[in-house]
Order: structure tokens, then C-alpha cells, then sequence
């Protein structure tokens, strides 16, 4: 008796990159998985904390976590962490909490707040280094009026690097 085996044609071998990746294509991803694990979708609303809530409230509060309900990306658990004696006032203001992080984001992500005491990890200040001067008064108006602090700090720090260069950049 033969047995009659069937033969697959061979897959196809997936096409590679073949080049090399700069290190900031692949932190987003190793980074974002992080977060997802710990229940953020987006790492901003860790990072960008004080920029939503104000520096007030950033001082005695932080994310802990956001929670969806299965299947869904709106109507989410916002979990923060307070300091004890702040919590109580944190309750009060819950709504314009929820109301500013759905702003941030731009859609209806917060329906609740949840509050726990505990520690709150003291905040460092992100501020441009020392060594940057200010963009020349001769680069106008159009970076003074960006809202973003840290983008209008790089965007500063670009303009006064090519106002300092002289000449063709030389590659030695």
C-alpha cells in the first residue's frame, strides 16, 4: 500500500529590513508594550502629567494605571496614586480630571477616577541644559508662540545651533 503524502508547495521566506534601525524606531515599541502591561495605552499620560493636570496636582498625584473594559479603547478606569492628605481634595476635582485627560487625548478614554493613597515619586524637572542660549531675537516670533514647552525648547535650541554655525558644516 503506498501512502500518498501531499507536498506543500515551500513558504515564501518573509522579506527583511536589511538595513540597520536607528534605536529610537525600535524604543517605541519595546516601551509601549511596557506600559500596555502595566494598563497605559499611551505612555504620554505619564510623561505629560504636570502638562495635563497641572504642576499643582502633578506635585501630589501620578498615574497608576487605565483600564477599558474588554474589547474597548473609551469609557476607561483612570487609577491614580495621591498623597494621603491630598486625596480627599483629589476627589473633588475628579470631573475636571477626567474631563482633561479625555482632552488630551481627544476622545472619551476617562469615565471614571479612581483614587488609592500612597507614596508619590518626587517629580524632576525637565528644563533645557544650562549651556543653550535662547533663539536670536532675529529668528521672529514663530517659535515664541509654540505652546508645547519641551518643543519649543528643541525647536530653540535648533535655532541657536544654526545661528552660531558659520559657514558648510565640514565632515572630518
Amino acid at each position: 500500500m503506498e501512502a500518498s503524502v501531499s507536498k506543500r508547495p515551500p513558504q515564501p521566506e518573509p522579506q527583511r529590513a536589511n538595513r540597520s534601525r536607528a534605536v529610537s524606531e525600535l524604543l517605541p515599541a519595546i516601551g509601549g508594550a511596557a506600559f500596555r502591561k502595566f494598563g497605559f495605552v499611551q505612555s504620554a499620560i505619564v510623561s505629560r502629567w504636570p502638562d495635563i493636570v497641572g504642576e499643582r496636582w502633578a506635585g501630589v498625584s501620578q498615574p497608576e494605571s487605565l483600564r477599558f473594559p474588554p474589547g474597548e479603547k473609551r469609557d476607561g478606569t483612570l487609577s491614580l496614586v495621591v498623597k494621603g492628605a491630598h486625596a480627599p481634595m483629589m476627589q473633588h476635582i475628579t470631573p475636571e480630571i477626567a474631563e482633561r485627560v479625555n482632552r488630551f487625548f481627544g476622545y472619551a478614554a476617562v469615565a471614571r477616577v479612581q483614587i488609592r493613597q500612597g507614596d508619590v515619586a518626587p517629580r524632576i524637572a525637565r528644563r533645557a541644559p544650562p549651556s543653550l542660549k535662547p533663539a536670536p531675537a532675529e529668528m521672529g516670533l514663530g517659535i515664541k508662540t509654540i505652546a508645547d514647552p519641551e518643543l519649543r525648547a528643541v525647536l530653540e535650541s535648533l535655532a541657536a545651533g544654526v545661528a552660531a554655525s558659520t559657514g558648510i558644516p565640514r565632515i572630518s
